[in-house]
């Protein structure tokens, strides 16, 4: 018999190997593009082609896909440098609910993957045996991606205001640096600002009867080392409130309840159901009413927590599940002995020493002084659109209505000019465009859209400058060497 061999898993080739593969990649498809736009000056001060607010997943996507294709895109970030985004802040589930396979903000290019990153330090074998992503290893991807594609983030960076000066062609963003101050001119800004980008966390009105140190939303940055011992209610059951419960519970809180208003936890992602290139591609063309249907049906039945959250939480026996628990009303008081929360409920009262809602986000653009300049003025879906009867919702109506290269529009045209330089690259944009600007399975394909529709919309503004361009282009390729003329055939006479 003839000996069978054992094959083994070539080892692993080191980032410095990813990296000079990278360079090899970008080089053999002649990226990034040389810069073809003309310097633009305004009293002496530079104006950026570009600027992207926000050094996240998506905002980083978007300056890659832009600088691939020759228009420079530097970003402003308020975060540290290596702390952009929610990753090694806010966010405290233990790994991506997303399927290891996807490609993220790799734009098309196999060796910018988050498989090519593990798999250069870990192996084959390792991958093979990866369930799903740490959290903390995405936020080491995104920084190593942010490296070997040398962009430019300016960390530090507070936008205070967004002024589209429509008269001459630019917005002006107001920051506070750690320098001070700071004005930066361009022609186009991108708000890649996140999952909040035109608002901010929602809490139920009725938070304001509670001091502020005893509750929190789930998006807020905080040590949950302080709920040690305490008791803890958490409002909500979506992938948010099972990682703060369990993360208060791994804290060390005497117990955890979940007030769960639905008589059931849902079981079904309805989004990870429709994913297909073709809803990726074709959504943005569907008829508004389709639009609107599609996102309205998904938000209705709501994404279910992940499978491993919850059971990071029902593994501790202080933990305890509340379905069909409708908060009612919230008090604050001493009964003599400790100062606690009292949640009354259509189950009955609650007592807690700390509450976390986990309640979610609204677009509600009066919770962003940065964009007072632009708020009143920018059309949303409530505008223009009337939704059908039996499908009211607030997210929907609240959207902003973005043009084809995600830019804002106006609500009443001329009333604020140039408030189309104003792109929203974040979830916002979802009703208009899909689910391309903000989530992991797509944000390559909305990146490259907003790049493509920046380029040529700055082409087209310079189209005056192009021409002249092409005019007295000069480069000859052939120089009259090449041949040398024939010489006219002899003439035979003709016979009379």
């Amino acid at each position: 018999m003839t000996p069978t061999t054992t094959r083994t898993a070539p080892p692993p080739q080191g980032l410095e190997a990813l990296e000079a593969r990278v360079r090899q990649d970008l080089a053999w498809l002649d990226l990034p593009a040389k810069n073809w736009l003309p310097t633009t000056e305004m009293n002496g001060e530079e104006v950026l082609p570009v600027a992207v607010i926000g050094a996240g997943m998506g905002g980083m996507a978007a300056s890659a896909a832009l600088r691939f294709l020759g228009v420079n895109a530097p970003i402003f970030d308020r975060s540290p440098a290596g702390f952009e985004g929610p990753w090694a802040t806010t966010a405290r589930m233990e790994t991506l609910r997303s399927p290891k396979t996807l490609t993220g903000p790799a734009l098309g290019k196999p060796s910018l993957t988050f498989r090519a990153w593990f798999e250069s330090q870990f192996g084959i074998e390792e991958w093979d045996a990866l369930d799903k992503i740490p959290r903390l290893q995405w936020m080491d991807y995104l920084r190593w991606y942010r490296k070997v594609l040398d962009l430019e983030v300016n960390n530090e960076h507070r936008v205070l205001a967004v002024h589209p000066r429509g008269a001459d062609g630019v917005v002006q963003l107001d920051m506070q640096t750690p320098n001070g101050p700071r004005t930066v001119l361009a022609r186009h800004v991108v708000l890649a600002t996140g999952r909040d980008g035109l608002g901010g966390a929602w809490v139920p009105p009725m938070s304001d009867k509670l001091p502020r140190n005893v509750w929190a939303h789930s998006s807020d940055e905080m040590d949950y080392g302080t709920l040690k011992g305490k008791r803890v209610g958490v409002v909500g059951a979506g992938a948010s409130a099972m990682d703060s419960a369990a993360t208060a519970l791994e804290s060390g809180a005497a117990s955890v309840d979940l007030l769960i208003r639905r008589a059931d936890i849902p079981r079904v992602n309805k989004g990870k159901g429709a994913g297909s290139p073709g809803l990726t591609y074709g959504h943005e063309r569907l008829a508004d009413e389709w639009k609107w249907k599609i996102r309205h049906y998904i938000n209705v039945q709501q994404v279910p927590p992940p499978r491993g959250s919850t059971l990071r939480v029902s593994r501790h026996e202080n933990a305890r599940f509340n379905l069909g628990t409708q908060m009612l009303d919230l008090e604050y008081v001493n009964d003599g002995t400790r100062d606690e929360i009292r949640v009354t409920t259509n189950k009955g009262v609650f007592k807690f020493d700390f509450l976390i809602f986990s309640t979610g986000f609204r677009i509600d653009w009066s919770q962003r002084s940065e964009f007072a300049a632009i708020a009143p003025f920018a059309r949303s879906w409530k505008d223009r659109f009337e939704h059908p009867v039996g499908e009211d919702d607030q997210e929907l109506a609240d959207s902003p209505d973005l043009g084809p290269s995600f830019e804002l529009q106006e609500k009443t045209p001329g009333t604020c000019p140039g408030l189309s330089r104003v792109h929203v690259f974040s979830y916002p944009a979802a009703l208009s465009h899909g689910t391309v600007s903000g989530d992991i399975p797509a944000v390559s394909v909305g990146a490259q859209r907003i790049a493509q529709g920046i380029a040529s919309t700055l082409y087209a503004e310079d189209i005056d400058w192009h021409f002249g361009n092409l005019q007295t282009f000069e480069e000859p390729e052939v120089f009259g060497d090449e041949w040398t003329p024939a010489e006219p055939p002899v003439q035979e006479e003709v016979p009379s």
